[in-house]
């Protein structure tokens, strides 16, 4: 009886402990849009820019370091006054790594745009 009060109690603790994380730590959602006239472009700039915007968050922030992970965000279409949302027709792909969710389209001025998006947490 006491040994299983233990191990249920160390279960509790262990959950607990588990799910925290450091409480100087801090984590913020980052975008970036680039356009090209081919995608292979589009798509590298805008991961570029999307690791340029958390390395700048990284030292606005006084974080001794960052971690990127991948985090799907809305397509952010430059022309908003023509066109103020990416409809899904002109979604070409999609395109995810460790450290970026990127979704691509066709632009109103420029053939491809394509938006990165990330979770930047830092300590």
């Amino acid at each position: 009886m006491l040994r299983s009060a233990k191990i249920v109690v160390l279960a509790i603790l262990a959950f607990a402990v588990w799910g925290q994380q450091p409480a100087a730590a801090g984590c913020q959602v980052i975008s970036a849009t680039h356009s090209a006239d081919n995608k292979a472009e589009a798509l590298a700039m805008s991961r570029a820019l999307a690791a340029q915007s958390a390395a700048e968050l990284r030292r606005s922030k006084g974080w001794s370091y960052v971690s990127m992970s991948a985090y799907r965000v809305k397509p952010d279409p430059f022309w908003k006054s023509v066109r103020p949302v990416v409809p899904k027709d002109v979604i070409y792909g999609s395109f995810v790594t460790a450290k970026t969710y990127t979704t691509c389209f066709t632009g109103v001025v420029v053939p491809y745009v394509c938006t990165s998006g990330s979770k930047v947490c830092g300590n």
